[in-house]
């Protein structure tokens, strides 16, 4: 008699191994106790996953594509207007608890690059995309959409590594406001005046 395919289970897990990423990070990371503690076992890991390195690439996939979809609802008349909606977003304590995940991830892909190739790839380049793909839309060109994209990406990974370091949101606050202030010039500069 064959088993039942669960079709919830692959999303159960996700849930639960992201709840157990955040809690205890990826240092030390070891298949045999993350299975302990979600109720699952190595081997139903491996079945849905592939191998750990697999698992965690799906999982910050899963993260970046929840952010995605979050932000991409977000409109205002101007770039520092949706910028500043969405470092609202981003900076709140749920938040910084899923940048600190994702910037341990980026360090040890960066030492892993063969390993982690897909994900170092998809953390740029999706983001690039998906702002450049608006501001081509306003008639800026390809060149200076992208560059303006790689602005916004190194700002806003920028100020979030420094509010997961040292908690000084104040600080950091401040640093945005200046930074939100010269997006929308930039932006009228390069589309030569649209938006």
């Amino acid at each position: 008699m064959s088993r039942t395919v669960n079709e919830q289970r692959p999303a159960e897990l996700t849930e639960a191994i992201l709840e157990y990423l955040i809690q205890h990070g990826l240092a030390d990371l070891s298949l045999r106790p993350l299975a302990k503690a979600i109720g699952s076992s190595p081997r139903v890991l491996l079945y849905y996953f592939g191998s750990k390195e697999k698992m965690v690439v799906t999982l910050l996939a899963e993260l970046r594509e929840r952010q995605r979809a979050s932000w991409g609802q977000l409109r205002a008349d101007t770039y520092a207007e949706v910028c500043r909606a969405i470092w609202k977003q981003m900076s709140t304590a749920e938040s910084i608890e899923h940048f600190r995940l994702y910037f341990e991830a980026y360090g040890l892909a960066l030492r892993r690059p063969l390993l982690y190739k897909d994900f170092l790839s998809a953390t740029i380049d999706d983001w690039i995309d998906m702002v450049a793909e608006q501001l081509l839309t306003e008639g800026m060109k390809r060149l200076q959409a992208r560059a303006f994209a790689t602005v916004m990406l190194a700002g806003f990974r920028g100020f979030m590594l420094d509010l997961c370091t040292t908690g000084d949101r104040k600080r950091v606050n401040a640093g945005v406001n200046m930074w939100l202030e010269s997006l929308d010039s930039m932006a009228t500069q390069k589309s030569g005046g649209a938006r």
